[in-house]
């Protein structure tokens, strides 16, 4: 049983960064896992902003992000970052990571669908102003 723990949240200006962290506890025991941050706005379902399959490092991102977002993850601690960079006020939103077994077949994109994930993080709140 795999638990996800988000940190690294907070309130920021428009144009600065935050990294988020998700953590793995439980043990992953292997890399064939995709992992993914997904974000929901207020009044908006949840949507994917980034992941990455392990074993061979494939990413995806959603096209609001690309470029300013960058994921990543540390073998040794089992965790998954989001580095966000050049914040706007559109990203505020409760921010999650989600972790499912296996790679992402039919395609890249498929690293950033909801309903592809079984085991999700409580969540991590981004809030930006202008």
């Amino acid at each position: 049983q795999v638990d996800l723990l988000e940190s690294g949240g907070g309130s920021v200006q428009a144009g600065s960064s935050l990294k988020l962290a998700c953590k793995a506890s439980g043990g992953l025991g292997g890399t064939n896992y995709s992992w993914g941050w997904f974000r929901q706005r207020i009044g908006m379902g949840r949507e994917g902003v980034a992941g990455l399959y392990l074993r061979d490092g494939t990413t995806f991102y959603d096209p609001s992000v690309e470029g300013r977002f960058i994921i990543s993850r540390d073998y040794g601690e089992d965790a998954l970052y989001l580095q966000m960079n050049s914040l706007l006020p559109e990203d505020t939103g409760m921010y999650y990571c989600a972790i499912r077994t296996g790679p992402p077949f039919g395609g890249a994109w498929t690293l950033i669908t909801a309903s592809r994930y079984s085991t999700w993080g409580q969540g991590t709140q981004v809030t930006v102003s202008s």
